[in-house]
Parts: structure tokens; sequence; C-alpha cells
């Protein structure tokens, strides 16, 4: 008996996914059943049958059950049971099943099973519940342990995963030199190397993996964004890690796969993973709400005893960029007055710099000048060719702004920038007129003519004759003076 006191013990040590509910059932029958609403299925099989102790849940004339390796009705022998009771309780729940697996016979027709709706009837007994599954990953759902115990009525609380996974980006103002915390959404230039983060955590039940944990990081970019494999940093809690891990990339597309990520030293149901890198902004960039999204998914281990993989939902960041579209007029805005023979320069600060963006030549057939793939920040715009009797304006410093969401949960992509603004000026004057997809910014730009001389042959010319003689009089008369004031001296 005090064997058997101490199986019972082993057995209800072990970390249960069931519950056992408090209903009352018949004399030696027990219910099994599944929660309301799941699409699992549990396999049942039959290890021991026995008499069953109301008050101490110890089982006397243990017998061999349908499925135990033994011949089903006859008494379990003493060597069985004082292996059982051996078991160390330090071991992992996989070590004790490991153990416990040795005498049930899974290859065997299955005592029964339960599925919502579909409850099973079962004597006292010890009995091996197996989660067969389907599991959905993305819903954080994870096979179950194989678990033994002491039948009462019973109601299988399914096991949730507890692995999880985020990606995120960070946004740079390239003028103020202010930096955001890891978010879902940023802008940048067309050319700039924009900073991603994925990270995702172990299982609780790692330890009870004994054989290989996977665990791999699959990340998709649409074709605006060039990875850039040299960037990529691995993380183990904090610190960098340079082997355990291998690399699968192409252009727009990376596995970061741990075959074993119990090769690596020092990993524990606590353990934090990241994957840091960079990718470039190229110029296949959607201008605007529809922006440029990278996605990605953590793959691992969720069952410790078979070889099954779980998956993540696929978790989206998204990364936009603007234009400013300038509109060359002659003395006003109006059809007819579009002003060609002018050049521009667009130059963005910096920190205390400014850096050119765009420069344009000169031509006699452009009067339209864009500055495609602009991040948010500040802007110089420099006339840097007059068509000719015209005045030059003078440089105009602006800000572009743009408002996006920094948390993106499944809504509509081209819902997340909310709007986008260039109408604050440093110096001089503009007005700015966002599209509806917030993707350009257009302004328009007179040049007014030029002050002239007045010409010979006209008007001028007899302003000239006039002072002339208003001159020669002027002399006359100083001279007549002179003269006279000589004769009275």
């Amino acid at each position: 008996m005090n064997k058997l006191r101490k199986l019972t013990c082993l057995l209800l040590a072990m970390v249960m996914v069931f519950a056992l509910a408090a209903a009352a059932s018949a004399e030696g029958q027990h219910t099994i059943t599944a929660p309301a609403g799941s699409k699992r299925t549990y396999e049942v099989y039959q290890i021991f049958t026995g008499d069953l102790d109301a008050e101490s849940k110890v089982l006397s004339n243990v017998k061999w059950g349908q499925n135990g390796t033994g011949t089903v009705g006859q008494p379990v022998d003493e060597a069985t049971l004082e292996a059982l009771a051996a078991v160390n309780a330090n071991k992992s729940d996989a070590e004790k099943m490991a153990e416990i697996g040795k005498y049930v016979n899974l290859t065997s027709t299955k005592y029964g099973e339960v599925k919502d709706g579909s409850p099973l009837t079962v004597p006292n007994g010890y009995y091996l519940i197996k989660d067969v599954g389907p599991v959905d990953a993305t819903q954080g759902e994870a096979y179950g342990r194989y678990v033994v115990k002491i039948v009462g009525d019973t109601t299988i609380t399914p096991k949730v995963s507890d692995v999880s996974f985020e990606k995120k980006i960070k946004d740079t103002n390239d003028s103020t030199g202010q930096t955001t915390d890891w978010q879902d959404s940023a802008d940048y230039d067309i050319g700039d190397s924009v900073p991603f983060r994925l990270k995702g955590t172990v299982a609780d039940d790692y330890a009870e993996y004994t054989g290989v944990y996977y665990f791999a990081f699959h990340d998709e970019m649409e074709d605006s964004l060039d990875f850039e494999a040299s960037s990529v940093k691995v993380f183990l809690d904090g610190k960098e890690i340079t082997t355990g891990f291998t690399l699968n990339n192409t252009a727009h597309a990376f596995d970061l796969v741990f075959a074993d990520l119990k090769d690596i030293t020092g990993v524990t149901a606590d353990s934090v993973i990241t994957v840091e890198y960079t990718a470039k902004l190229n110029d296949q960039a959607v201008l605007g709400k529809n922006g440029n999204v990278n996605k990605a998914k953590l793959e691992y281990s969720n069952n410790p005893y078979t070889d099954q993989k779980g998956t993540t939902n696929w978790d989206n960041v998204i990364v936009f960029t603007y234009q400013v579209v300038v509109n060359k007029y002659a003395n006003e805005v109006k059809e007819g007055n579009e002003k060609t023979g002018a050049a521009f320069k667009l130059e963005k600060k910096v920190g205390e710099t400014w850096k050119l963006v765009k420069e344009f030549q000169a031509d006699e057939t452009t009067s339209t000048f864009t500055f495609k793939g602009l991040d948010d920040g500040q802007y110089k715009l420099t006339e840097t060719v007059t068509p000719a009797g015209f005045n030059t304006i003078d440089p105009i410093e602006f800000t572009v702004t743009a408002a996006h969401t920094i948390t993106w949960e499944g809504e509509n992509r081209n819902t997340i920038l909310t709007s986008l603004n260039g109408g604050t000026t440093v110096t001089g004057e503009i007005t700015f007129t966002p599209t509806d997809d917030y993707g350009t910014l257009t302004t328009n730009v007179v040049n007014k003519s030029g002050s002239t001389l007045p010409e010979t042959g006209g008007m001028g010319t007899t302003l000239f004759y006039i002072l002339g003689g208003v001159l020669v009089l002027a002399a006359v008369v100083l001279l007549v003076t002179k003269k006279r004031m000589r004769s009275e001296n």
C-alpha cells in the first residue's frame, strides 16, 4: 500500500493540463469532457485499473488496463509498482512521462476519445490522455502533454502556449536627431537603411523538451525594401551571440533558424531571443498611405513528445515616404503661365548641416520639379537658375510633417498614415497641398518680372531733354548773376 501511495503522489505531482471538476459521479465511473467550443480531439489510453478510495484517492488492487503493457485484468507486479514509485520527483514532467510511457502501448487500440459534445465515461484507473489536435498555434494553442492521473469527473483544459513574437521598427527624424522607441510605423527617405527588430520568447515548458527544440524567424518584405544581410545581429537575453543559427536569405526575405535551441548554452524558459537588422528603402518605394510593408512570424516546437511545430501570426510593420512637387509660374498662377528655363535644388537639414537631396538642371521643357522619396524633416528650396527677365526667389525653408499610428493591430494598411503637411515655413513663403493619399505635397513658385530702365526713343528721351534744358537755364542765370556782381564792384 505504501508503494501505491507513492505512485499516487508521483502521478499527482506532475504538472497537469486538465482540471478536476467537483461534480459527483456514479460510484467507480467518471466522465472526461472536452471544453465547450473546442475543435480538438483527445485520445484516452487506459494503463491501470483499480479500486479507488474516495478519501485518500489511492487505488488498491491495481490491474493492467486495456492499453497497458501487461496482460489486461492481471494484477500489476510489485517490480513495476516499485519502478514507478522510484521515479525522481525532481525530474521534469517529460522525463517522468518517458518513464511512465514504458507501461502504456500507444500503438494499441485507444480506450476511447473525447471531443466537444462527446464525453467519455471511464472506470477508476490511471489513464494517459493524448491531445491530437488540431491546434491553431496562431491563436496561442499548443499540444498538451501526455497526462496520467487518477480520474474523477474531469474537464480538459487545453494547453495554451506562452510563446510570443513581435516585429517592430524605429523612426528617426534626421533634422531634429530624435529617434522613437520600437513601434509599428515609421517614415524614411529613399536610400535610408531602415532598422527592424524581431523578438521571440521561449515556451515556459522548454525544459520538457528532451529532444530538439526548433526556433526560427521568417521575415518577408516588399520589393521596395532590400534586405541588408551584413547588418544582422542576434541577441540571447540581451547578449549578442554569433553561433548556433543559420541565415538563409534572398533580396527581400530571410529565415534565421535555430535547428536546435538546446545546443545553445544558457537558454531557459524565460529566455528572449531578438534579431536586429536593416533594410534599404529603394526606388520602388510606394508613396503615401499604402506604404511599404515588412512582415515576420515565428516557427517553433510546440509538442514536447513529437517534432510538431507551430507558427505565430504574421506581425506587420510599415514604412512611409513622400514627395514634393514644385510648379514654376511667371508672374501669377494660371494656365498658360507655366515657366520653363528655371532650375531648383532641394536640401535637407541633417543635424547642423544641409544635405543635398536633388538638384535639377535648367532646360526649356520643364516647369515641374519632383523631389521623390522624402522623410519628415526640415528642407530648403533654392532657385539655382532664374529665367531671363525675372527676379530670383529667396531660398525657402520649410518642414514636412506626417502623422501615423504607431501601433498596427490588423487594420487596413492604408489607414495607418493619417496626415501629411508641409505648410510650416522657416524662411520665405510657400503653401503646400497634400494629395488624398498623403503621398505628395504640391506647391507653386511664382517668378516676378524684373524692373527695367527707360529706353531711348520714348518717354525716357523726353525726360532727358527736359532735365538738360533745366540745367542749361540754371547755368545761364548763374553766369549773368556773377557778371552783375563784378560790375557793381
